[in-house]
């Protein structure tokens, strides 16, 4: 039976984006949203795998490699499980634009995601701060929940948007 998912952007939703044109290299640099550990805890509470998708291009402009960017993550992971918040998996896509189909709004961070954990993406919601995440929510057919410094802003359903609106 397929599972519903909530999906997460990492910068400007787990953690404070950093200043446009930088980007977050190292453990010492990540700030957490103040609430993400809650909304983590009430999703894992209602039976939802939370799944992170993040672009990563500091790494194809070689100002951090995957290594770091892993350890970020595993940090990120273990410091939420101590606040009881569980991260299922985090998907990374760490190319310049144009490079690849999984750099978002293309959908290939979620699709591998659906096909590893047997995801109903009809049933999933998406948490982003931008509009590729958005658009990629819309093309996925997910609901997109937009926030801003840890306050839900908009929400979206795309669920009931045909392939021909999208």
């Amino acid at each position: 039976m397929s599972r519903r998912c909530v999906f997460l952007d990492r910068d400007g939703v787990i953690n404070v984006k950093a200043a446009k044109g930088h980007y977050i290299n190292s453990w010492q640099e990540f700030r957490w949203i103040p609430q993400i550990a809650d909304w983590i805890r009430l999703f894992n509470a209602l039976d939802f795998l939370v799944i992170v998708v993040t672009n990563q291009r500091g790494v194809a402009r070689g100002l951090t490699d995957e290594t770091q960017l892993a350890e970020i993550h595993e940090k990120m992971r273990l410091e939420l499980a101590s606040r009881g918040a569980q991260i299922h998996d985090v998907f990374v896509c760490p190319h310049a634009a144009d490079q690849c189909e999984c750099r978002k709004p293309k959908p290939g961070m979620v699709l591998e995601a659906q096909r590893k954990w047997d995801i109903d993406l009809s049933q999933s919601i998406f948490i982003g701060d931008s509009d590729s995440d958005a658009e990629l929510a819309a093309r996925c057919s997910m609901r997109f929940i937009r926030v801003d410094d840890g306050r839900i802003c908009d929400v979206v359903d795309n669920t009931f948007v045909s392939k021909e609106d999208r």
